[in-house]
């Protein structure tokens, strides 16, 4: 009897009782890989990129697929529910479940052959689709499914769940290019899979063994279901629900990889892919239409699809206004035509004449009333896709709205009835209470984005959310349409497939699934016997989060750290290996746990209140430590996270109270506390620099302050820059510009003066009167990166009486060390919210470049004509940006390469510690490191940041980076700039200043335990 003319199998849920002890024990023992049963790997793996969440048994990251086929083996020995994982950034809850999950990404990740001629390639699952673009690029092929996650999402997970993406328009689905995959069955059996010949399945069917009973029973669905399947599927580009049985009929060459494809690790492991490559466009131009509306935008979609466009996605009036409130793509945004809601359409051709031509075409036969912009430079079109890119992130978390989820984010239909089913879904958002929510999407086949602002935390906010998505999925099908237009079922709409498919094709489903897994343990309660579509929510009618009390305000989350800790939505652009600065630390470790959000993650864990958390002890929890000791603090997330998650201030919090009341790291006291060990040295500077010289008292040094023994201790000035300023007697110059005061931060005052020196004398130049302060402040940085919250307000308290005439009055203030200007321009704020002060020093504070873009518009600096290599400090990045340091370097005759190279991996105090070397190291030689490298002797390094100048220094290259100001300075006198730094002493000042140093060390040991005592009860030791 064939295996469809059995009853439908009885499919089970994984019985709950594991012996967890017998596992680990096995899977360390047998499989090359990292074994992760920890708490907070666990966390990490909590949960995805949906409303979904399910604490995993264990995580396991195999070094080869071999290793990942050892797992399932030992999984299978202890009939364990299993999930392969990629890229964890599915929205639909398919990556997250009770179950062992493989992640693919930090090891398996390899090209392991190209074939050009026939187009083709083999990868491994765990290779992100830029990073093998990037490799196919000198064969001029790419992989064409292209996802708005494509920075980071994996082809494995690209194949789990049948990717599209904005070029799907060309190129189609993931099923659509794939040649053979790589399977392994639970039980085993490990094959290739694709397309076979017409006579093929026939002949493969009279096989022995497992093989052949798989071929049986898929020829046998094949035969049973044909009819339903050309009767019930959807005759649309963008079908990915359910199982893609479509695949196994005649005119699809009985496609196994293609039934596969989409499965979402429920049927099979794919270890090994062979895909199908496609050119990469010799030329492309892309033309944005702007319409009155979104409904009228997707009204004439059929027509703009009478032009062959390789994408065509539509936008709404929302979607840009959110962005512009969160500052993302400034410039992009200025680039769109009038109008409230836009259609991008992209053109592709081999010669520029040919796609200009079809552009012109286009524009000609749109309508009148419809604006345009078209541009056809790489820069603009790479801009304008940014803003598309950024739907999912733009739409969540926006200032003052209702925070908005997925749930019904993904559905399609026929493209000659978009507009209205627009209409429709407009109707049932109102209908329900949400509004009007931002729609956008891959429009050009039908399908649909959008974040709903549904009562994920309210009982009665669940049952609407769950009375909507089913009325939705009524609404899609009775237009024909697909529940899932590109991110899958999952756990979302696993339970809705029965009103897309009826109850003969679900039992289809149903007998697949017990062919291919008859125990369920591949990724159980997604497709098929799935969970409800309201359990398991990472929120919920019960959510009741721990509501800590903060030292920061954390104004963009209510004041409450539990809903900064759940400001993550999972779209994993901290996983990117190139671009912006997020996350330096996973680049340098291909670690979840490393990254921006399994950071958050773990935070979440730690308020979460459910009883099956892992992290269970709040502030103190070493898991949590752990997981933030890596973090650099480089507000990259700041900027580059879609949502502005903001890691670093979230660890300062989180240091200040893990540490309260005991003691903490030795760095924490030596570089934390730099500011009142750089006033105590400026005593006898020369003294210091000579002890540090010597290599037993440097090593004991480092040792007592717990500072990586790789690191060389700065050298100090001779003479600090405030000495400099009380010595010079003030400020030359006529001031017809009025006044400004040159922020004297630790760095440049007591390490790098001639910065300050140089920023006085063009400020002079520029016609402005500078102030600098004569009493002894700071900003508080080194407090707030070592948690040590307290004393950073006591500081930044001081700064203000000190500085708080000069607000009064508008005085500009100019910082030149970009992480003290961006302490100014935001933590202070969120420390001592309720000062009005604090609040015009956020306002008044500028960079030195800002100040001269602004306030000396028509000042010409002095021309350097030169090249430059520029390497942009995190926090200004991050906080201030960089626009007007172009600017100025533009004036001067700057030709600037402004290196896209991520963190310096110094940042701060990070790179110093004791155990953060090589880490620092592997992000310096990311980027920043070959860039210096590589430039000629002529070529300018410039850098701002203390930080970048000497992660630079201490590198090895030869180089000595200069700061904006130091380059303008020189090009005042007609010279060269040249760096001055303080020298380390030679060894007749070592002899001399030895005995010396001995009493000195005592001295300052004791004037530091004092300043200490002070600052730590409160009277903060500022006086010259």
């Amino acid at each position: 009897m064939d295996p469809v003319d059995l009853p439908v199998p009885v499919l089970r849920r994984p019985r709950a009782q594991i012996d967890s002890e017998a596992l680990e024990w096995d899977l360390r023992a047998r499989v090359d890989g990292e074994i992760r049963f920890d708490a907070g790997t666990r966390a990490a793996y909590s949960t995805d990129a949906s409303n979904y969440r399910q604490v995993p048994i264990a995580v396991v990251v195999p070094r080869t697929v071999e290793a990942a086929e050892e797992t399932v083996a030992v999984c299978r020995e202890h009939e364990v529910p299993l999930l392969s994982r990629g890229g964890g950034t599915s929205l639909a809850g398919e990556c997250c479940n009770a179950a062992v999950v493989i992640d693919w990404s930090k090891y398996c990740n390899r090209l392991l052959s190209v074939d050009p001629r026939n187009r083709r390639c083999v990868v491994e699952p765990g290779i992100v689709l830029d990073d093998l673009n990037r490799q196919l690029a000198e064969h001029g092929l790419q992989y064409g499914p292209r996802p708005a996650t494509h920075p980071n999402c994996t082809i494995g997970g690209m194949i789990g769940n049948n990717s599209c993406g904005s070029t799907a328009q060309a190129y189609g689905k993931v099923v659509d290019n794939l040649h053979r995959l790589e399977i392994l069955t639970y039980d085993g059996v490990r094959m290739w899979v694709g397309r076979r010949e017409d006579a093929e399945p026939e002949r493969l069917t009279g096989a022995g063994g497992r093989e052949g009973e798989l071929y049986r029973g898929l020829t046998a669905l094949r035969d049973r279901y044909a009819g339903l399947v050309r009767e019930r599927y959807p005759d649309i580009p963008r079908r990915v629900s359910g199982y893609n049985l479509d695949s196994l009929l005649p005119e699809h060459g009985f496609d196994v990889a293609g039934l596969l494809t989409g499965s979402e690790s429920t049927l099979v492991t794919v270890l090994r892919a062979e895909l199908e490559l496609v050119p990469v466009p010799a030329h492309t131009a892309l033309v944005v239409l702007g319409y009155e509306d979104i409904c009228q935008a997707a009204d004439h979609v059929p027509a703009v699809l009478e032009h062959r466009p390789a994408a065509l996605e539509g936008v709404d009036h929302q979607l840009v206004s959110f962005q512009q409130e969160k500052h993302l793509n400034p410039e992009a945004l200025k680039e769109l035509p009038d109008g409230r809601a836009y259609l991008m359409v992209q053109l592709t051709g081999d010669t520029r004449e040919e796609v200009d031509a079809r552009a012109r075409a286009l524009i000609d036969a749109k309508p009148d009333d419809v604006d345009h912009t078209w541009y056809d430079d790489e820069q603009h079109v790479r801009e304008l896709w940014l803003v598309r890119e950024s739907g999912l992130g733009a739409t969540a978390h926006v200032p003052g709205k209702p925070d908005t989820w997925e749930g019904w984010e993904d559905s399609a239909v026929p493209v000659d009835r978009l507009g209205d089913y627009l209409r429709d879904l407009k109707r049932l958002f109102e209908e329900f209470g949400y509004g009007h929510p931002s729609v956008y999407g891959h429009f050009g086949h039908g399908c649909v984005h959008t974040r709903i602002p549904f009562d994920l935390e309210s009982q009665e906010g669940v049952a609407r959310m769950r009375a909507f998505v089913e009325r939705a999925a009524d609404l899609v099908v009775s237009y024909g349409g697909s529940l899932s237009g590109e991110h899958g079922d999952g756990q979302a709409r696993g339970e809705l497939l029965d009103k897309m498919f009826g109850p003969e094709l679900i039992g289809g489903f149903e007998r697949l699934k017990a062919l291919f897994d008859p125990g369920n343990r591949m990724n159980p309660g997604k497709i098929v016997l799935p969970y409800r579509l309201d359990e398991n929510l990472r929120l919920g009618a019960d959510h009741l989060p721990w509501e800590p009390d903060t030292v920061f305000s954390f104004p963009q989350d209510s004041g409450k750290f539990s809903r900064a800790a759940t400001r993550c939505v999972g779209v994993g652009r901290c996983r990117s290996s190139q671009g912006g600065v997020m996350c330096p630390s996973y680049r340098a470790t291909r670690e979840e746990e490393h990254s921006t959000r399994g950071r958050a993650r773990l935070l979440f864990e730690m308020v979460n209140n459910d009883g099956d958390s892992p992290i269970t002890d709040g502030w103190r929890s070493d898991e949590v430590h752990d997981a933030l000791d890596l973090c650099l603090a480089c507000k990259g997330c700041k900027t580059d996270c879609p949502v502005n998650v903001d890691m670093a201030t979230y660890k300062a919090e989180f240091l200040h109270h893990h540490y309260k009341g005991r003691l903490r790291p030795l760095a924490h006291y030596s570089m934390g506390w730099l500011p009142v060990v750089a006033r105590v040295v400026a005593r006898a500077p020369r003294t210091a620099n000579a002890l540090v010289s010597v290599p037993w008292v440097a090593r004991a040094a480092k040792v007592l302050g717990g500072i990586a023994p790789e690191r060389d201790v700065p050298v100090f000035a001779e003479q600090r820059f405030t000495d400099w300023w009380r010595e010079r007697g003030g400020s030359y110059g006529d001031g017809h510009r009025g006044e400004v005061v040159v922020w004297p931060d630790t760095f440049t005052d007591h390490f790098h003066p001639a910065i300050g020196r140089s920023a006085v004398e063009v400020l002079e130049a520029a016609g402005f009167r500078v102030k600098v302060p004569d009493t002894a402040v700071c900003c508080g940085l080194t407090w707030i990166s070592t948690g040590q919250l307290d004393v950073a307000r006591r500081v930044l308290g001081h700064t203000i009486d000190v500085l708080r005439e000069d607000l009064r009055r508008g005085t500009p203030v100019v910082g030149l060390e970009p992480s003290c200007t961006a302490v100014f321009r935001a933590d202070a704020a969120e420390l001592l919210p309720k000062d009005p002060d604090v609040e015009r020093l956020r306002e008044q504070t500028r960079t030195l470049a800002e100040l001269l873009v602004e306030r000396a518009g028509d000042w010409r600096p002095p021309r350097v004509d030169a090249r430059a290599v520029v390497q942009r400090h995190c926090h200004q990045y991050a906080v201030m940006g960089f626009d007007a340091d172009r600017e100025i370097l533009r004036r001067a005759g700057v030709d600037a390469d402004v290196l896209d190279a991520g963190c310096c991996g110094l940042a701060g105090n990070f790179g110093f510690e004791k155990g953060h070397y090589d880490v620092s190291m592997a992000c310096a030689e990311a980027g920043l490191l070959p860039a210096v490298r590589e430039a000629d002797e002529a070529t300018l390094i410039l850098a701002d940041g203390f930080s970048c100048r000497t992660q630079v220094d201490q590198a090895g290259t030869g180089r000595t980076p200069l700061h904006l100001a130091e380059v303008l300075a020189a090009a005042l006198h007609g010279q060269d700039a040249e760096p001055e730094r303080p020298a380390p002493p030679g060894l007749r000042a070592l002899l001399s200043l030895g005995a010396a140093g001995a009493a000195f060390t005592g001295l300052a040991l004791l004037a530091g335990a004092w300043r200490f005592r002070r600052l730590r009860h409160g009277n903060t030791p500022y006086r010259r």
